[in-house]
């Protein structure tokens, strides 16, 4: 089971500042890398970013990282390197092998980071798209060349 803590709106909304999207539609996207974002594991995963995510296609992005990628208009920002997740009471989710944990934010959309993986992957969709999971089965490559070693998502017995 993975350990239960409360994520404080202040680190959620840090985190939700940490991208930077750019303005209205044409334009590169534009995010902040995290400090592992160019780390060989992360290099590994930008090879496999999805070509599109559903019917949106890949986005040009102004930073100079493969780790790094978007889709659509608002962008869907994908970004590798970040630290692993602690325990939270956020839902943790299990999506064809990679478990996700999924956080909503103030802004309404939603930040889902791979959990047990370090580096872990996050992508953050916009209160615009449907932020159902299945929105991340494209992800499920580029997730799982880093190894599930952290712990896994799991229900509590009931």
């Amino acid at each position: 089971m993975h350990g239960r803590r409360a994520l404080t709106r202040a680190s959620v909304a840090a985190s939700a500042l940490a991208v930077v999207l750019a303005g209205c539609g044409e334009g590169a996207v534009r995010a902040v890398p995290f400090d592992a974002t160019d780390s060989a594991p992360c290099q590994e995963v930008a090879e496999l970013w999805p070509d599109t995510i559903g019917p949106y296609e890949s986005r040009v992005t102004a930073v100079q990282s493969g780790g790094v990628a978007a889709w659509g208009e608002p962008p869907i920002v994908a970004r590798c390197g970040k630290p692993p997740p602690g325990p939270t009471t956020d839902p943790c989710i299990d999506v064809n092998g990679v478990d996700w944990v999924a956080t909503q934010l103030d802004d309404g959309g939603t930040m889902f980071t791979t959990f047990g993986r370090e580096p872990a992957l996050e992508v953050l969709v916009p209160a615009d798209y449907d932020s159902h999971p299945m929105l991340l089965p494209p992800f499920g490559d580029a997730a799982e060349v880093v190894p599930q070693t952290l712990g896994e998502c799991s229900s509590a017995p009931g």
